[in-house]
């Protein structure tokens, strides 16, 4: 395939180089090459000089490799095969401006193939990409791809603008006031690194994009994808998992959240509360959402037990990060990524004895309740926006909102800070469920909550704290009806 295509002015120019993080390594013992790369070693037996003449140009950064004097593509194209993991495909111009775009590959198995585009071919970003600021430059960010793209000059950027609606790729170059071939070039790139799809019309009213009519794609969200693919192994090149970035630039976030200001009230100790009474299997088997409430209140004898069996701090314990920085642990009955515990427990009571009214922070620590707010508005809409997502015209009388405190895994944990934190919600929304309903409570976590509702009225630090889950308690208002 040629490296420059002439139908307008600037020629545009395919370009390779490796990753950056890519080295190539001799071994003196065999004489063979080794390419290191993110996802492995490549070793290259009895390299040749063409083979040796490619790596050297890859490593040196965007190479239009077909204009190598003296290098025969045939005898290398096993090679680049090989290394097609690593390789980046950069589209560049013959007036040395610079490289318009560039695919960085992501993920091990990445394919880059070109299409070839025509003027009338119809074209649209796919819904699945996204553009941010990374570095020094705009890129492109798909769950679908296997490629970051890296928008190097403006004119890149104008194109992936322009196609947020089905165009052809004539018109597109038309409305960017551009040559038909750099646009058509740049589109090419596009589709290649699965970020803009092709479509049809055939007849249709509306244009055809398979991804649009895919059932196992159309029903995701772009936002849940893009999540999903971020947060594992796979698909993402960042730092992910134990990386402990933050280190010596901020110090450890404590342990315990520092008690707020407000009127104390130290929970009394369980004693032998029913919960011992029922077996695990017994609570497996008779846990249940319950979304009716009797009028009753609840006691500050079953809140205590509720907390202390769910979520009271057992012990703390110091652990060394890289460089030597100490940070906090500790020990609860739920479990938590790396001891860490990030979630904080806030509780809008509405109908407690031995508790007033109001909105309170629960020290896990000292196994204590800190009255918060006693403010009516707030209050009201906690606990009838809980109502009403249960399906119920009582509320339920109490509230608890699970919030976390980011910093507490992202200080440790790189790129799965909030994923790990809803898994962390959803086993303490378990203990929750199990130790409700060996109390003979009624439990009912809530499907979605508002966030903005939650940071005014528990007064949370938004976003360093972010509300994450909601769990209501009451009693039941039949307690002789049976389990499902």
């Amino acid at each position: 395939m040629s490296t420059a295509l002439s139908l307008g002015a600037p020629a545009i120019i395919r370009l390779w180089s490796l990753r950056d993080e890519v080295t190539v390594e001799g071994d003196p013992a065999t004489g063979n090459l080794n390419v290191i790369t993110r996802w492995g070693e490549i070793a290259i037996a009895d390299a040749t000089a063409a083979e040796r003449t490619l790596l050297d140009r890859l490593s040196l950064g965007p190479t239009a490799i077909a204009n190598l004097p003296d290098l025969d593509l045939a005898g290398v194209a096993g090679l680049l095969d090989r290394l097609r993991a690593c390789l980046v495909y950069s589209l560049g111009t013959d007036d040395l401006v610079g490289v318009l775009l560039s695919a960085v590959p992501v993920a091990a198995q990445a394919r880059f193939t070109l299409p070839d585009v025509g003027p009338t071919d119809l074209v649209r970003l796919s819904r699945f990409a996204a553009m941010r600021s990374h570095g020094d430059a705009l890129v492109l960010e798909s769950p679908l791809a296997c490629y970051r793209v890296v928008l190097h000059r403006p004119i890149a950027a104008w194109v992936v603008g322009a196609l947020g609606a089905p165009i052809t790729v004539a018109d597109l170059a038309a409305s960017l006031g551009a040559d038909l071939a750099l646009i058509a070039g740049v589109v090419s790139h596009l589709i290649a690194a699965s970020m803009v799809v092709t479509g049809t019309r055939d007849g249709r009213a509306d244009p055809f994009f398979a991804e649009d009519r895919d059932p196992g794609l159309a029903q995701w969200s772009h936002h849940d994808l893009l999540f999903h693919s971020h947060s594992r192994m796979g698909r993402q090149d960042g730092p992910i998992g134990a990386v402990y970035r933050y280190v010596g630039t901020f110090p450890p976030p404590p342990a315990v959240k520092p008690v707020p200001g407000g009127r104390r009230f130290a929970l009394p100790a369980p004693g032998s509360d029913a919960a011992a009474e029922v077996s695990l299997t017994e609570a497996i088997e008779r846990r249940e959402s319950v979304r009716e409430f009797a009028e009753q209140p609840l006691s500050a004898e079953q809140v205590s037990a509720l907390l202390y069996r769910t979520a009271r701090i057992r012990s703390l314990r110091r652990m060394p990060a890289p460089g030597g920085v100490p940070y906090t642990v500790s020990d609860r009955p739920y479990p938590s990524s790396g001891s860490l515990y990030e979630l904080e427990l806030y509780l809008a009571m509405d109908r407690c004895t031995g508790l007033p009214r109001g909105i309170y922070h629960y020290d896990p620590l000292d196994h204590a309740l800190t009255l918060t707010s006693t403010d009516e508005s707030d209050l009201a809409k906690l606990l009838d926006d809980a109502a009403v997502l249960i399906g119920t015209l009582r509320r339920p009388a109490m509230l608890i909102t699970m919030t976390a405190r980011i910093a507490r895994l992202s200080w440790v944990y790189d790129g799965i800070a909030y994923s790990t934190a809803l898994k962390h919600v959803g086993v303490l929304q378990q203990s929750l469920y199990l130790v409700a309903t060996a109390l003979d409570l009624a439990p009912c976590a809530l499907a979605i909550g508002d966030s903005d509702i939650a940071t005014q009225a528990l007064h949370l630090d938004w976003p360093a704290e972010i509300s994450l889950g909601e769990f209501a308690i009451g009693l039941r208002s039949n307690p002789a009806a049976g389990h499902a």
